[in-house]
């Protein structure tokens, strides 16, 4: 019984921290001297409701050279369109403290 209870516990605090959000869509655009990859995203709220607030995130990379030659050194970290002057390492981080500061997940 106190195993149950313990695995019980364990469960319900994961799911009360853990992030919700719903992809909308997400696409890369550009071909020649740049590159972007975007992201949008539905939050949800504390009782897992899908809220009609949304995430936008993206980020950039810059690319040299033509065919098989072309190259794009590496993307830029990525930010939230809302507040671009914050930076995150992925996607996913980025939509989970976007949710947050909207007082969702």
């Amino acid at each position: 019984m106190k195993k149950l209870f313990i695995v019980f516990m364990g469960v319900f605090l994961t799911a009360m921290s853990a992030n919700a959000y719903q992809v909308l869509s997400s696409k890369e655009l550009g071909q020649m001297d740049a590159k972007n990859q975007n992201v949008v995203v539905k939050c949800t709220t504390d009782t897992g409701k899908v809220s009609n607030q949304t995430c936008s995130l993206r980020r950039y990379a810059k690319c040299s050279g033509e065919g098989t030659t072309k190259k794009c050194p590496g993307w830029q970290p990525w930010t939230d369109l809302r507040n671009p002057g914050r930076q995150y390492s992925d996607w996913k981080t980025a939509a989970s403290a976007c949710c947050r500061a909207m007082g969702l997940r």
